[in-house]
């Protein structure tokens, strides 16, 4: 993982926030390519869940809500970690986290005082992250949604309005107006990709826990117990969207909930093995029954009832929701992507094997020599056509080598070179980023 974090950061995919005044933990920049690598994994979630499914429509949601749809949702009162701090370093440590590093499961539906109680039976086992010592604060829950002063013109803070702890909430919000306003019909679903904030403890391993996030979501709506083919369905949907994406079904593994929550019928996750930690969620798939529209229905006075359209039946729909964490998936990609070879020459090379639609560049066109002038007119003229429909780049620095190896480690699938020849037959030499061969192609067929 330091070796894709180092690569991450030399060729200009992924910064630490803030870094120019020491960085802020839990906060990542996506550059140059980062961010045409993280906008094709968008647009691949986009198009596989709104634009190739009839009965599913997109949302963009505003990131401020009113302060009692978190009351509702539960996230002001239960939405917290288990905190505890070292006597002698004030380090902070998540309780559950350091229990579940020796094997003791602490349930999230835990109290503080089961939690103290399970943490004190093994103190001896567990030791400050930072210094070693073994003497710790009492446990705590620490609230994660992130305050805002929006609106707040005195500066009180007596009614705080708070960042989203999740995405999804505006999807329920807007329920009653997707049904008012489309031809939807149950069942159907809602997509959206949306930012989320927390206020972690200790954000860690790079882009798979951060303070500030950017989540997928989808939330299809379904009659009452009608949940269980729909429920496979989605599972085997998500799987293979994972796989489009070039991730090796080895890397990949489903994890069920043993604790769910009690409105909650079923929960899996889809699991990637990161390297150096191993599978870690990256995607929930959660049967959420009617909790959320029920709430919402309760705390805003707004009749959420679904009535069919052929029977005039009245009922609160059950929800099917699918949440990814965009940072969580980019890593993914970035990681199975991320490979050592040694060429048959014995030379080594690092390369992301990107699948061709993620790839930050498609192509990169190189004149064979920088200082001839009709090399160059004719790369430019190259690079300008394939420009019009492709991410192209422009490369002349350096020997072709050095060329290569630059693009091998930015993803760009083919690299076309401008040569002697090209003047005089009108073609090009294409490489390929995996195999390295080279073929002579016609410019007109690029």
């Amino acid at each position: 993982m330091d070796d894709i974090i180092s690569l991450a950061k030399r060729r200009g995919f992924v910064y630490q926030g803030s870094e120019i005044y020491g960085g802020m933990a839990g906060l990542y920049d996506f550059g140059p390519y980062g961010v045409e690598l993280y906008n094709n994994i968008k647009a691949s979630w986009w198009k596989t869940n709104v634009r190739l499914k009839e009965n599913y429509v997109g949302l963009d949601s505003a990131m401020f809500k009113d302060p009692r749809v978190w009351e509702a949702s539960g996230h002001t009162s239960g939405f917290s970690d288990p905190l505890a701090e070292c006597k002698k370093c004030n380090t902070r440590i998540r309780v559950d986290k350091e229990l579940e590093k020796i094997g003791v499961t602490a349930d999230e539906k835990m109290s503080e005082a089961e939690l103290q109680k399970l943490f004190d039976e093994n103190r001896d086992k567990i030791k400050c992250p930072n210094c070693g010592a073994k003497e710790f604060s009492p446990v705590r829950a620490f609230n994660l949604l992130v305050k805002s002063n929006l609106g707040d013109f005195t500066g009180e803070g007596k009614n705080p309005v708070y960042l989203p702890g999740e995405a999804c909430q505006g999807i329920y919000l807007n329920f009653k107006n997707i049904v008012d306003t489309t031809r939807v019909k149950i069942p159907f679903g809602v997509a959206q990709i949306g930012k989320a904030f927390r206020n972690e403890i200790s954000p860690r391993n790079f882009l798979f826990r951060t303070r500030e996030l950017e989540q997928a979501d989808t939330q299809l709506f379904i009659r009452p117990n009608e949940n269980k083919e729909a429920y496979e369905l989605i599972k085997k949907d998500r799987w293979n969207w994972y796989l489009s994406l070039g991730i090796e079904e080895k890397n990949l593994q489903w994890k069920q909930h043993e604790n769910l929550v009690f409105y909650a019928k079923d929960a899996w996750d889809v699991e990637y093995n990161f390297p150096t930690w191993g599978f870690d969620e990256i995607e929930g798939v959660h049967d959420r029954t009617n909790y959320d529209l029920t709430q919402h229905m309760k705390f805003s006075g707004t009749d959420l009832n679904y009535t069919d359209p052929h029977t005039n039946e009245k009922y609160i729909p059950w929800v099917l929701e699918t949440s990814m964490g965009m940072g969580r998936c980019f890593l993914a990609v970035f990681s199975d992507a991320y490979k050592v070879e040694t060429l048959p020459n014995g030379e080594e090379r690092t390369v992301l094997k990107l699948k061709p639609a993620l790839a930050p560049v498609k192509y990169a066109v190189f004149p064979l020599l920088r200082n001839k002038p009709e090399l160059v007119a004719k790369a430019r003229e190259v690079y300008e056509m394939l420009s019009q429909n492709f991410a192209t780049e422009y490369d002349d620095n350096g020997n072709i080598g050095k060329r290569y190896r630059r693009q091998d480690e930015i993803g760009t699938p083919k690299c076309v070179t401008i040569d002697f020849d090209t003047l005089e037959d009108g073609t090009v030499t294409v490489r390929d980023r995996d195999t390295t061969e080279q073929t002579r192609v016609a410019i007109k067929d690029l």
